[in-house]
């Protein structure tokens, strides 16, 4: 008896071939597709190759692995000093190590990396779908999706370009058995992803039939920061120009700031002016997956029915994030570090436990330290006044602050909010990885490098302005503001030289776009990761000592991860390069 698998283009069906004496027989009839497989012609038609395109933007956020996502909330955040771990330290402990910068090239460092392939890898093969593309498949239709898919690919690039500097660029034209894993680490990637994501400027529409599709600015906008990445500034800046004075969402609205800083993370305020490229969310799917499903362990402890989430306790801000949101009389950031001095400490806020008291800091503020973490005392969203230590898993390991940013308020159960899984703390709050006041910022840093430096700060300004809008402030019961809020707009002086404005700049984007994934990569581009991460960590380190004391930044190693150990293995070590250092 012989039995051979018969392989098409797409699936696999069997056929059974039987030979008994001098008679044989092929039962035709045998030959069944396995439930649940497509035909090629489904696949090329234009639903099954806009189905595999949806899949490629669907590992945006992860799809379960929570350290995947484009939020950045671990590598961007918490590297950066934004937040620490928080909760116990037995809890999700892989992300000790990564807090410390003693990364191992297994575990999350793994996942991340496969993650990120497995987006490449759908958009690969949706690409090569449109190759075979069926007659509903316009020209029209071809460059479009083509554009959308060469996007996403460079996007994946890019966060794996941060990530880990070079990994192998694998495209369409490369396949598994036909030499893809004897493609290395030897080249670098930046033309690569310039190459994808202009293809997808020049030829994505204004518009787009559903607001979660990257459209032609969001990718110049994305283009434009790649170019800052690597110092180009003048071609950085003609695309910023560009995207400031004519872009719009891919659902058609003009560019601009939303009115208040809160709104932003709002679900029923999704898909807004601000928005120019984001990981799109939905509750009460059938599945959490399509919700946002990185942020489900990232809500205040054991709330109870008077909170949000109730689990578990991760991503704490730290003490001097907290503290870099303090003013000055004239409602300017303390840019000369003073933030952190003695004279500026919180009462109470050193060697804290779980039975010490906690007083909040009195004096002037920038109004979206409120928007961002929750501090006691001060009303946490529509649910009640953060509680303090009843919301906080371990002190000693974390500190007494919550995180505020994406978390669900109390209006939105059962609408923003599922309840469909072991925690409520899925919601449908899109997650933005480019919005319109980081493009501002951007655009200000291409505007100081050139030399422009009044443009510099008109931008920069904006993005204060829209922060000291009263109307938008954290209030009371009693509708006045729930703490001493006090900011203005930078005066000429700050923008005076080169050396003062990226002062200033460096520090709102701090300021504004905190716990949004952006710091760490931040940090690196500048030039200034070893000095601003290890003053962090003697800072933190006192305040929180069984969970950053002795910890170090190492330059020229941690300002990339570890390739995984799997991959060189697998790959083998004349292909792939381990990073120096590790």
């Amino acid at each position: 008896m012989n039995t051979y698998i018969k392989k098409g283009a797409i699936g696999v069906a069997t056929t059974a071939v039987l030979t008994l004496g001098g008679v044989a027989c092929q039962d035709k009839f045998l030959e069944i597709q396995p439930t649940g497989q497509l035909s090629n012609a489904q696949l090329t038609s234009k639903n099954g190759i806009e189905g595999s395109l949806i899949s490629a933007y669907s590992i945006l956020n992860g799809r379960g692995e929570r350290l995947a996502s484009f939020a950045n909330w671990v590598w961007g955040g918490i590297r950066g000093g934004d937040a620490n771990k928080g909760t116990d330290p037995g809890d999700f402990s892989s992300i000790n190590p990564i807090q410390r910068f003693e990364t191992i090239s297994t575990g999350d460092v793994a996942s991340t990396w496969q993650r990120k392939y497995e987006g490449i890898s759908r958009v690969n093969a949706t690409l090569r779908l449109l190759a075979s593309a069926g007659p509903d498949v316009s020209a029209a239709d071809k460059t479009r999706i083509t554009a959308e898919g060469r996007f996403l690919r460079g996007l994946y690039y890019f966060d794996l370009k941060r990530l880990y500097n070079n990994t192998p660029y694998i495209d369409e034209s490369m396949d598994y058995g036909a030499g893809i894993e004897k493609v290395g680490n030897n080249v670098e990637l930046y033309p690569k992803i310039e190459a994808d994501i202009k293809f997808a400027y020049d030829n994505l529409p204004e518009t787009q039939a559903a607001a979660g599709r990257i459209n032609k600015w969001g990718a110049g906008a994305m283009l434009a920061k790649v170019y800052l990445y690597q110092k180009k500034y003048t071609e950085a800046k003609a695309l910023f120009d560009q995207v400031i004075a004519n872009g719009k969402t891919s659902n058609g609205k003009k560019y601009g700031l939303v009115a208040k800083y809160a709104d932003l993370f709002k679900a029923s305020n999704d898909n807004n002016e601000e928005s120019v490229f984001a990981i799109q969310a939905a509750a009460n799917t059938g599945s959490v997956n399509n919700a946002n499903p990185e942020f489900d362990l990232n809500f205040p402890y054991n709330t109870g029915p008077n909170g949000p989430g109730n689990c578990c306790g991760f991503n704490q801000p730290s003490f001097e994030y907290v503290n870099s949101f303090r003013t000055n009389a004239n409602g300017l950031p303390l840019l000369d570090g003073s933030y952190n001095a003695p004279a500026n400490e919180v009462k109470n806020d050193q060697g804290v436990t779980s039975k010490t008291a906690f007083t909040p800091d009195a004096g002037n503020l920038d109004p979206r330290l409120d928007h961002t973490v929750g501090r006691r005392g001060i009303p946490y969203l529509d649910w009640q006044d953060h509680p303090g230590q009843d919301w906080i898993r371990n002190q000693p390991n974390g500190g007494p602050y919550s995180p505020k940013k994406f978390t669900y308020y109390k209006s939105d159960r059962g609408s923003f909010q599922d309840n469909s899984s072991w925690t409520p703390g899925y919601t449908a709050v899109n997650f933005p990885i480019m919005r319109f006041a980081d493009v501002l910022l951007m655009a200000a840093e291409c505007e100081i490098e050139v030399g422009s430096l009044e443009k510099a700060r008109e931008y920069t300004n904006m993005v204060r302005k829209r922060a000291s809008n009263p109307a938008g402030f954290v209030t009371k019961a009693d509708g006045t503001p729930a703490a001493k809020y006090v900011i203005n707009e930078y005066p000429a002086s700050t923008f005076a030289t080169k050396e003062s404005a990226r002062t200033a700049l460096r520090f709102e984007r701090r300021l504004e776009l905190g716990d949004e994934g952006h710091r760490f990569f931040d940090l690196v581009r500048w030039g200034v990761a070893e000095q601003v991460i290890n003053a962090y960590l003697a800072y933190e380190g006192v305040k929180l000592p069984t969970t950053l004391g002795g910890s170090k930044f190492t330059p020229n190693q941690d300002e990339y991860l570890p390739i995984p150990q799997a991959q060189i293995d697998l790959q083998g070590k004349d292909v792939l390069k381990q990073n120096p250092g590790y």
